[in-house]
């Protein structure tokens, strides 16, 4: 599958498709460019710093939806191992667009469930582009009682637009299992870490996001609004996106400082995309670290400090 590039990435891609004319150009006529590249590659490198230093906070929204970021399934495959995923509701049937099941992380056993985008449009409709319908979230709960049984810490990884608006959505009872999930994850008695990995939107996300531990890596968003739904409903007009965005404060760095996140985990220059396999691992020791310290805890412990976390959020004047 090509590359995507977001207008503000097409500089790079530019000296980057420069860079594989000048290997391909001297593999071909036997050609010594080993200069000429290495001065690309410089460019590119100090470039990408200056741009990912200086990103508007719409971009770090595009960055979020970028077709080629990592989603649950190719963290599951980079991060854990003896991966089981677990279909179905026990309802109504299974939901693509939220997968999950049991695994090893680093030979702890988990329980890992999260969003799943498609990478084309075949495989995003096939997966309601990460928008899940009751059935996921009611599956999401059935796994998440099941890690409880066996006492099996959770990691929830959060990636979508919303929960599925449509009409056999909310026939089915979304609100209901929203409400649903968002009440289980708040007394189970085992660790949980979720973790914004991409957009984590409103209550589509915040019904796996009721976590001990709550983690984004450092170029997701995560709001009760899109800045494009933000602008269209404020202005009536999406060319104020940019300015929406700004004022949604939804980085990584600013929920952290409203203490709506408890750790930005870093990615690699560039954004988790452009090195899959990296962004994984450090997110992986990232979630072995909070998991060393919540397995300690009690479940009574557990239960009441997720509690207090959520209590405390935010502030009102009277």
């Amino acid at each position: 599958m090509k590359q995507s590039v977001i207008e503000f990435e097409r500089p790079i891609a530019e000296l980057e498709s420069k860079i594989e004319e000048l290997t391909d150009l001297a593999r071909r006529d036997n050609i010594d460019f080993s200069s000429e590249i290495s001065n690309l590659k410089r460019k590119v490198k100090k470039m990408r710093r200056d741009i990912f230093l200086n990103l508007a906070p719409l971009q770090r929204a595009q960055l979020a939806r970028h077709p080629m970021r990592p989603h649950t399934l190719d963290y599951i495959h980079h991060m854990t191992t003896d991966f089981i995923e677990m279909r179905g509701d026990r309802v109504f049937g299974d939901d693509k667009s939220l997968v999950g099941g049991f695994c090893k992380l680093e030979s702890r056993p988990v329980m890992i469930l999260g969003h799943q985008k498609g990478r084309d449009t075949k495989e995003n409709l096939a997966r309601n582009f990460g928008m899940s319908n009751p059935e996921g979230y009611r599956k999401a709960q059935r796994l998440m009682k099941l890690a409880e049984k066996f006492n099996r810490p959770i990691i929830t990884l959060m990636d979508t637009k919303g929960a599925f608006p449509g009409k056999g959505a909310e026939e089915r009872g979304q609100a209901e299992a929203i409400a649903k999930s968002l009440i289980e994850m708040s007394r189970l008695r085992v660790p949980i870490i979720s973790v914004v990995i991409g957009e984590g939107g409103s209550g589509g996300a915040l019904a796996i996001g009721v976590g001990n531990r709550v983690m984004m890596m450092e170029y997701a968003v995560y709001s009760v609004i899109s800045p494009e739904g933000c602008a269209a409903i404020l202005w009536k007009s999406a060319d104020k996106a940019g300015e929406a965005a700004k004022a949604l404060r939804m980085g990584a760095k600013d929920l952290l400082e409203f203490g709506i996140v408890d750790e930005m985990v870093k990615e690699p220059l560039g954004g988790a995309h452009k090195d899959c396999k990296a962004a994984a691992s450090i997110l992986r020791r990232a979630l072995r670290r909070n998991l060393d310290e919540l397995v300690e805890l009690s479940g009574d412990e557990l239960v009441r400090l997720r509690r207090e976390k959520f209590r405390q959020m935010g502030s009102f004047t009277g």
